[in-house]
């Protein structure tokens, strides 16, 4: 039996380009799980195996790994930075127990990063901080420690200091021992040197180092006590104060280093061990019953405890569907059966691997805490629960956001055609921000993603992946309608034709609704003339409507809509006739309620050197980007502003040249605002004339 208190379940996650990976390899390496270094801009990082990671140097789809250091067990995922990606960052948060934020010592606390954060807040993941790239041109330790209490309103606690700067960075300082630890120039991460404080450091170091004794000594009372009395703690006491409150969330171990050069990566490994909580350490996760409620009972970390684990990834390899399981009670064993609560069916474990990116180690059986991935799985998705059949209970399930663009593909020929669709099925299921419908009309197949990158790699994987040729439309906006006006109204559906007939009378008042509320149905009928088991038949008939607004057949938001009275026939009067009663009167009274266009407005996060501020202002702007705040750095300026997704086509290109290749940005969806009437107009004309054409198809 495993010592759960020697496991690690750690993500390491940050900013696009802030050195996940590297330091991912970094740590393989130390850790004798691989013996070469492999590069991100060489396209040899190992947990970057994907052609598409390796040709663009960046990673699109969190890998896990396991590996051991002092004993201890590390189960890490590395995770994507780029916020088109950010779905695998979250649901690898939801299944971790620690992680490491990195963060890029010139670019410091960059837009990506603040999105991270607030996932693993929300996650409530314990994290220790690593400020990476010391030994790069503008880096500096401080003012990305002063970042991290402003920008993302945490309280870092320093363990280490950096001894040089830039190209003169050499090592850090363990602020706990007073020792410095120097590697020389020969790139080897074992060739250092434990030494004492250099002299000119001595008076940092010890103020860094009485500031961090007072930030940690109050987690214990007795502690505190004593250190008020005068009596320093010891460094196991230190570490006990520091562990407690990291484990809490109240302050957050902040070291530094330089994972392409091999320096400082040591200690970061040495504070995941000190001060990252192993899985029974962490808050047992919520049980849920199948409607979503809670039940009151959590899914604690145990081993002799009935079988509860979560499924938070598929991914489809040569060998067929990979199923990644996070483990939180019991043990799970090649050959037993086990419940999907979700769709109510048994289904046989084949076989049970450890992953090593995209490599593989055969297992018996795994238990509470681990993090492996199973074979042969039919069934399962992203956020299902597996657990043991006598004893079920499913887990808090994943949320995930709503697509904001979409594309339109259809096959070359007949049999890249076949093969899309069975290409397309697996994709889904490795990705639940990743939508595909079929347009009924014009038989096209529309992809849903969350940016235009997003996109632009699912079509590259249809493509080199499963050796599909697509012909791709442009991108298009996933627009809203929306009501502005109150109407009340009513509608009688008759019909006679011998037989029995069908008759519904409804009055209503449709009215707008708060933004976000989606649709709201209420019956306020007294008396019978709407029989109580008729009103959720409006509500479906209603419901079965919202999918084609009446302006340009885009999904209807935020309306309410109020069942007042009504009349029913003792013979003609059903379900159905009420239902279609509804749909009619949707028809009928959507177009009096002043029906508006409304557009997805993303959070735009803009970096640029301090020479292009104005031009970058200015084109955004022109863009109808609403300037929300500018904040001046050492190496340039972020400015944060609000723009509507249809203007941001094609910024990265004229961002670049703008700025000379130099500028930066990252965007996400914020909320949906009303169109100005020009350019709904011009949407209106679009989608009509684009019906035309399929007509006439």
């Amino acid at each position: 039996m495993t010592d759960l208190a020697l496991y690690r379940n750690i993500g390491i996650f940050a900013h696009v380009d802030a050195g996940k990976t590297t330091t991912t390899e970094r740590i393989l390496k130390l850790t004798g799980k691989i013996h070469k270094i492999g590069e991100v801009h060489d396209g040899a990082a190992t947990t970057d195996f994907m052609e598409q990671e390796q040709e663009r140097g960046i990673t699109i789809q969190s890998a896990a790994t396991t590996c051991f250091w002092k004993d201890y067990r590390f189960n890490i995922i590395d995770t994507p930075g780029h916020v088109d990606f950010t779905i695998e960052v979250y649901r690898s948060l939801k299944v971790l127990d620690g992680g490491i934020g990195v963060f890029c010592g010139s670019g410091g606390v960059e837009p990506q990063s603040e999105t991270n954060w607030r996932y693993a807040n929300d996650s409530g993941v314990s994290r220790v901080i690593y400020v990476n790239k010391l030994d790069r041109i503008g880096a500096d330790f401080y003012r990305v420690v002063k970042q991290v209490e402003t920008v993302l309103g945490a309280k870092p606690v320093v363990m280490t200091l950096p001894i040089g700067e830039e190209d003169k960075f050499v090592g850090v300082v363990d602020l706990l021992t007073r020792k410095a630890w120097i590697w020389d120039e020969s790139g080897d991460p074992l060739n250092y040197t434990i030494e004492d404080v250099p002299a000119d450091m001595a008076e940092a170091v010890e103020t860094w180092r009485e500031k961090l004794i007072d930030d940690v000594a109050d987690q214990f009372d007795d502690v505190m006590e004593r250190y008020l009395d005068g009596e320093e703690p010891d460094i196991e006491t230190l570490k006990r104060c520091i562990r407690k409150g990291t484990i809490n969330m109240d302050f957050f171990p902040t070291l530094c280093g330089s994972s392409f050069k091999n320096k400082g990566v040591q200690l970061v490994l040495d504070a995941v061990i000190d001060y990252l909580p192993c899985p029974t350490e962490v808050k047992p996760q919520p049980e849920v019953d199948l409607d979503g409620n809670p039940t009151g009972l959590f899914a604690e970390v145990n081993v002799d405890k009935p079988l509860r684990s979560l499924a938070f990834k598929i991914m489809d390899d040569r060998f067929g569907a990979l199923t990644f399981l996070r483990i939180y009670s019991g043990k799970l064993e090649k050959g037993t059966s086990v419940l999907n609560t979700f769709t109510g069916k048994t289904e046989r474990i084949g076989r049970i691997v450890e992953m090593h990116a995209n490599a593989r180690i055969e297992l018996e059986s795994a238990q509470a805490g681990d993090i492996v991935a199973v074979l042969g799985m039919k069934n399962v998705q992203t956020g299902h629960t597996l657990c043991d059949p006598k004893f079920p209970a499913t887990l808090e399930p994943m949320v995930f956001p709503e697509p904001v663009i979409s594309l339109a593909i259809s096959p070359k020929d007949k049999a890249a055609s076949e093969k899309m669709g069975v290409a397309l099925g697996k994709m889904i299921q490795e990705d639940p921000s990743f939508h595909v419908e079929t347009d009924e009309d014009s038989g096209e197949t529309i992809l849903k993603g969350m940016g235009e990158l997003h996109l632009d790699i699912k079509v590259d994987i249809l493509r080199r992946t499963h050796g599909v040729e697509v012909i791709v439309g442009k991108p298009q906006v996933a627009y809203r309608e929306t009501i502005t006006r109150a109407v009340e109204d009513e509608y009688t559906h008759k019909k006679q034709s011998g037989g029995s007939g069908q008759y519904g009378k409804i009055n209503y008042i449709i009215e707008p609704g708060e933004p976000g509320s989606g649709f709201i149905f209420e019956s306020k009928v007294t008396g019978g003339n709407v029989p109580r088991e008729y009103w959720p038949a409006v509500e479906k008939g209603f419901k079965s409507m919202l999918d084609k607004g009446v302006l340009a057949g885009f999904p209807c938001l935020d309306f309410k809509v109020m069942l007042m009275d009504g009349g029913f026939h003792a013979v003609d009067s059903s379900a159905i006739a009420f239902e279609i009663a509804a749909k009619a009167a949707f028809r009928q009274s959507i177009p009096k309620a002043a029906p508006q266009l409304i557009e997805p407005i993303m959070s735009v996060d803009t970096f640029t050197p301090s020479d292009h501020v104005g031009d970058v202002i200015g084109d955004l702007n022109r863009r109808r980007g609403m300037i929300k705040s500018q904040d001046a750095g050492v190496t340039g300026v972020r400015i944060k502003s609000e723009v509507p997704l249809s203007e941001m086509f094609g910024y990265i290109g004229d961002l670049r040249t703008m700025t000379s290749g130099r500028g930066q940005f990252s965007m996400e969806f914020s909320h949906y605002l009303p169109c100005p009437k020009n350019v709904a107009d011009e949407v209106i004309k679009e989608v009509t004339e684009r019906n035309k054409a399929k007509e006439k198809k």
